[in-house]
């Protein structure tokens, strides 16, 4: 019973499968029997640099880089709470304060409001990370609806930690639109 080799074979130009001459493949094995396999340094022509070639001060400046390169990684505290635990009332009275600001004088606009919702949001989400709660990701939703005698319902769904997460509300109502801000704050070991 004869073995076959799984590898490719690669035939000669004009060279049939029924007896032929064989061009050797690089996935051939039986082929490369006996043969010593060429280095990267024969194969591209290089010689390999030595170490005894670097003075003195130039070991020490390619140290001194690549010390400078070398991320600096802390070890794992496995703490599971905050030292500064969020604390819901301040980011609430924040937003609503932002919120009224900006939303006081306004009239509803269905083409402007979109850019509203997200300048009131990032700044929120930038009022909210100046409070320096330890270990939180925020996520800041602002939405603005018109008043037209409806009824809305806005539903987020997450995989939370009710331990450790937690979320506020806020919502500022005008004569012509309801706008609602939304903070989730996630917290990140």
């Amino acid at each position: 019973m004869e073995k076959r080799s799984r590898m490719p074979k690669i035939l000669a130009a004009g060279a049939g499968p029924e007896g032929g001459k064989r061009r050797q493949s690089l996935f051939d094995k039986d082929g490369m029997k006996g043969k010593r396999a060429p280095s990267n340094y024969e194969a591209f022509g290089v010689a390999p640099v030595e170490e005894e070639h670097f003075s003195d001060s130039v070991k020490t400046r390619l140290l001194a880089f690549k010390a400078h390169r070398v991320k600096i990684r802390y070890a794992n505290t496995y703490r599971l709470e905050p030292h500064n635990k969020l604390r819901d009332y301040l980011v609430r009275d924040k937003a609503q304060a932002i919120l009224t600001n900006r939303l006081q004088e306004a009239k509803y606009d269905g083409v402007s409001s979109r850019s509203l919702c997200a300048s009131i949001s990032e700044e929120i989400l930038k009022a909210v990370k100046e409070l320096n709660f330890d270990r939180y990701k925020y996520v800041v939703s602002v939405l603005i609806v018109e008043k037209a005698g409806q009824a809305i319902n806005v539903a987020s769904r997450w995989v939370w930690d009710v331990q450790r997460d937690t979320w506020v509300s806020a919502k500022c109502e005008t004569e012509t639109f309801i706008a609602l801000a939304l903070v989730m704050a996630c917290y990140y070991e």
